[in-house]
């Protein structure tokens, strides 16, 4: 008698834990069900591999403007991964406005202002942001709207220098980085770089 309580006691037991067991994975397959078509629902970034921080629409955000030297380019203006940042001459200083929409801002990613970005090598005051057309608040650097270039892969990489004659590397003033004529260092890392020629 004994022995039969003990019996349906632990049948009882496991079929509790079954249960327990088919309700606790019924809601994580759906929940990781939804989560999976959110996902693949979710358009694609157009950032380069390594940006993290920059969403499906091409946007890209920092918590920190840093400054970095290349020889033969002098000081410019990094993100907080140290990627290069740039400045486009279509844009206006004062008021400051970006020009650069639509597929332009797939290319050259605005970097969207954050609640607080710290400048480290940069004038704090002169550091700011723009209302942009569709909403959002972009970053700036002495009025200029700044922007990541989806070609640049990796930290260093200044593959947007002087692209179209209109893209340029920021300086920690908001003017735009310009080779020296006698740079030879780094003509390696320039070579094959658009506009360069």
């Amino acid at each position: 008698m004994i022995r039969q309580r003990v019996v349906l006691a632990a049948a009882a037991g496991v079929t509790s834990a079954l249960l327990l067991t088919a309700c606790g994975s019924s809601g994580d397959s759906s929940s990781s069900t939804d989560a999976g078509a959110a996902a693949s629902s979710a358009p694609a970034s157009s950032a380069p591999a390594g940006s993290g921080d920059a969403d499906g629409m091409g946007m890209a955000t920092t918590s920190m403007l840093m400054t970095e030297e290349m020889e033969g380019m002098g000081t410019f203006v990094t993100d907080d991964k140290g990627m290069t940042l740039y400045r486009y001459e279509m844009d206006q200083a004062s008021p400051s406005k970006s020009m650069c929409t639509g597929d332009c801002a797939k290319t050259w990613m605005p970097v969207m202002a954050q609640d607080s970005v710290k400048a480290m090598g940069v004038e704090q005051s002169l550091v700011g942001s723009v209302d942009r057309s569709d909403g959002m608040k972009q970053l700036t650097l002495a009025g200029r709207p700044l922007y990541r270039y989806m070609g640049d892969a990796k930290t260093g990489e200044m593959k947007g220098q002087a692209k179209d004659s209109k893209w340029y590397a920021v300086t920690p003033a908001g003017e735009k980085a310009a080779m020296s004529s006698d740079s030879s260092g780094s003509s390696d890392d320039m070579e094959g770089m658009p506009g360069m020629s």
